[in-house]
């Protein structure tokens, strides 16, 4: 849904003045409007005459007002000992709204860690707008590390953008387990000759939480190559969308992309929506794609439960195998240990 952010006076079909409209003219508040209320005005008039249309609901907070939780991070990585950064961002009470720009300049020939952790306290309604901007610069080596752990009456929105130079190699892992409404948009640019990028996601969702993934990768430089894996379980009511598109730019030749999502049901009500899509505009290119979603099956939980198991213990031994390959991408041993609790916590 797009929404409104307006303050004036609004004009009905029939003529008349829409009263809600009124009052907030009146008291001078912005307010926010669905576009299905527009579609029966005939005209709008603001004192102004400022209009704002936007569709992410942390632009319009932005323009509320609430831009003074903006925090703003500049890392400038020049050291060769992949040395490991550390930003914990934790969601409480006094602590409800969280606007951050990170920027990350990976130097030539370095190499480097950075781990970035959301978390909020239980039942703390909590909002994140989040922007990451990275440049790695030629034979730069640099692993991004994201991990959510937000609460599930909170919103979670994450915006990632990469620009990757010749033989910089850029690895992602993230780890999306929070949100009543979590929507990452990923973008990231290969430039270079010999650039690689790769992601590895996983992610949890439960009761009526929404989890949307929109991954784009453009190959521009000759012999990139971008691999993207997100692995998933859906439990309750909950929903996914992914869209993944590899865009294979003129230039690229000898290039490399693939993308692959799977996704565990857990009930016959979750749902699951994927869209693969490989673009190309140059020859001599190999691209892939593929996307899968189901039940566990009943052959391996037979076999773990004549082990002993519970049917809820089997199936967190199956969703925990599944993770495994993306867990163990993750040096630090306190937050491998909190994925995993937060799983367990997750399937309980």
């Amino acid at each position: 849904m797009l929404n409104e952010c307006i303050e004036g006076r609004n004009i009905k079909e029939d003529g008349t003045y829409h009263k809600g409209m009124a009052g907030f003219l009146e008291e001078q508040h912005i307010v926010q409007v669905p576009l299905a209320v527009l579609t029966e005005w005939e005209s709008l008039h603001c004192p102004r005459n400022e209009i704002y249309i936007v569709e992410n609901p942390s632009i319009f907070a932005m323009l509320c007002g609430k831009e003074e939780a903006n925090q703003n991070w500049k890392l400038v990585i020049n050291n060769k000992n992949n040395d490991v950064t550390k930003l914990n961002f934790k969601f409480d009470n006094q602590n409800l709204n969280l606007f951050e720009n990170i920027e990350i300049i990976a130097n030539e020939n370095s190499r480097s860690t950075v781990i970035l952790k959301y978390e909020s306290d239980e039942n703390t309604k909590c909002f994140h707008n989040g922007v990451i901007r990275i440049l790695a610069k030629e034979n730069s080596v640099l692993h991004v590390i994201i991990a959510n752990f937000m609460n599930s009456v909170s919103n979670n929105f994450m915006s990632i953008e990469n620009s990757i130079e010749s033989n910089a190699n850029v690895k992602y892992t993230i780890v999306d387990f929070g949100g009543k409404n979590s929507i990452t948009n990923y973008y990231s640019n290969l430039i270079g000759d010999f650039s690689e990028n790769t992601i590895n996601a996983i992610y949890l969702g439960n009761e009526n939480e929404v989890i949307d993934l929109n991954y784009i990768g453009e190959l521009r430089g000759e012999k990139s190559n971008i691999d993207i894996k997100a692995i998933g379980a859906l439990n309750q009511n909950a929903k996914k969308n992914f869209k993944g598109t590899i865009d294979f730019k003129k230039g690229c030749k000898k290039a490399k992309g693939n993308e692959e999502e799977f996704c565990m049901l857990l009930s016959d009500k979750a749902k699951s929506i994927a869209l693969p899509m490989l673009l190309c505009s140059e020859e001599d290119v190999e691209g892939s794609h593929s996307s899968s979603a189901g039940k566990a099956e009943e052959k391996e939980l037979f076999y773990i439960m004549s082990r002993g198991f519970s049917l809820k213990e089997a199936i967190k031994l199956i969703i925990r195998a599944k993770f495994n390959k993306t867990i163990e991408n993750i040096q630090d041993k306190e937050l491998r240990r909190q994925i995993l609790n937060e799983m367990d916590k997750k399937l309980d």
